[in-house]
């Protein structure tokens, strides 16, 4: 009887992690976050070939910049781009946990020798294949 129940379990356990391995995020998310106060939105797109991650960033003032370092493991996205604001360049990290269609995590920039980091938050707006 106990080794049913330890077949049962481990059957059960396996079933979890293969689930949590299909965090999928390919799709497009509209994002929000805030900086000095003022609202701001932003516009990722990411997309799957294969085992290899893409996508673009999109701002209302900046269209489709490639990102960079495209990752994910278990349910973190984790990537890099470039916001182009004012004539400056601003390299920027992004680690975003990923829940269904939701997205939650920070973005963190060197800006003027200062470290900046923001909340960010999204939605799935659609799954692109």
């Amino acid at each position: 009887m106990k080794a049913l129940v330890s077949i049962a379990l481990m059957f059960g356990l396996c079933n979890l992690a293969i689930s949590a391995d299909k965090v999928d995020p390919a799709g497009t998310w509209k994002c929000e976050y805030e900086i000095g106060g003022q609202k701001r939105t932003a516009t990722l797109v990411v997309k799957k070939d294969g085992d290899k991650l893409a996508g673009t960033m999109s701002w209302p003032d900046q269209k489709e910049i490639n990102l960079k370092d495209v990752k994910l493991k278990d349910s973190t996205l984790t990537f890099a781009a470039v916001r182009k604001f004012m004539g400056s360049e601003i390299p920027i990290d992004y680690t975003l946990k990923l829940d269904g269609d939701k997205l939650k995590g920070k973005g963190s920039s060197n800006f003027g020798g200062q470290k900046q980091e923001f909340d960010i938050e999204g939605k799935r707006e659609k799954k692109d294949k």
